[in-house]
């Protein structure tokens, strides 16, 4: 089952979306099961994020070709860091590049994990129980600005560097999948999802030793390649069995 959000009439709904339409739901999926109010047709859905997490959670150099290119070491436990909802934005939204941008301004391509159940000291079958679905993140970077601030609050946490979507796939073994990234149909890296150091579970089990996990909270899982991205680029990240993020990148202040 693909869940999304959409905009209909200024408003975020829920939808269970089919191959030409999307069902409207009187409700989220995380918290019951809604009943149908209506449908929209799929080609002119208007897609927000597919949830708005209460905390957004987010891994860094997890998969070992981004490791070694990075030359920092093996990391030997699950560790996460968080970002800000301000960030997040649907599919077809522009990825806005601030002016004052200068250097490296990246894509990475990300499989996230959406949480369906309250977790706290998590085995790892609870862990893997507890994953409601999954979808693609982008999580766009701005390197002068991670190198240049104490924390990625500017680099990782802009308005719309994190393109989410554009649905939670309910029945898929995100794992077993591969992950794609092209700008502008041009493939610039393509490699097996699953290939983590730590899986999301192994974060999860980690995680809840210590804080609270609640349905809906999402975990970004890591990204094995980065590209540049550019003004005017069109940048879509595929995982196969999920589906297809698209985002065009525009320059702040201009359509294009």
């Amino acid at each position: 089952m693909r869940y999304a959000r959409l905009s209909v009439g200024g408003r975020p709904v829920w939808g269970r979306v089919g191959e030409t339409d999307v069902e409207l739901l009187s409700g989220s999926p995380l918290e019951d099961a809604p009943d149908v109010i209506g449908t929209v047709p799929r080609a002119t859905a208007v897609w927000l994020p597919p949830v708005v997490p209460g905390v957004f959670y987010a891994v860094g150099m997890n998969y070992p070709r981004h490791i070694t290119h990075a030359g920092v070491a093996t990391p030997d436990r699950p560790e996460v860091g968080y970002r800000a909802n301000n960030a997040l934005t649907g599919h077809l939204s522009p990825i806005v590049k601030p002016r004052e941008v200068t250097g490296r301004f990246e894509a990475e391509p990300e499989l996230v994990a959406v949480i369906g159940r309250t977790l706290r000291h998590a085995s790892y079958d609870e862990a893997r129980k507890s994953v409601f679905g999954w979808t693609i993140g982008n999580d766009v970077s701005a390197r002068t600005w991670q190198h240049q601030d104490r924390t990625f609050w500017r680099s990782k946490n802009s308005d719309t560097f994190k393109p989410m979507g554009p649905w939670i796939e309910t029945d898929v073994d995100a794992l077993a999948q591969t992950t794609t990234l092209r700008v502008n149909g041009e493939t610039r890296a393509s490699f097996p999802t699953g290939d983590m150091v730590f899986d999301p579970f192994d974060y999860l089990v980690e995680m809840t030793k210590h804080v609270t996990v609640h349905p809906g909270d999402v975990l970004w899982t890591g990204a094995e390649s980065t590209c540049q991205l550019e003004p005017g680029d069109t940048v879509d990240v595929e995982i196969s069995g999920i589906g297809v993020l698209s985002n065009p990148v525009h320059l702040e202040g201009n359509q294009q």
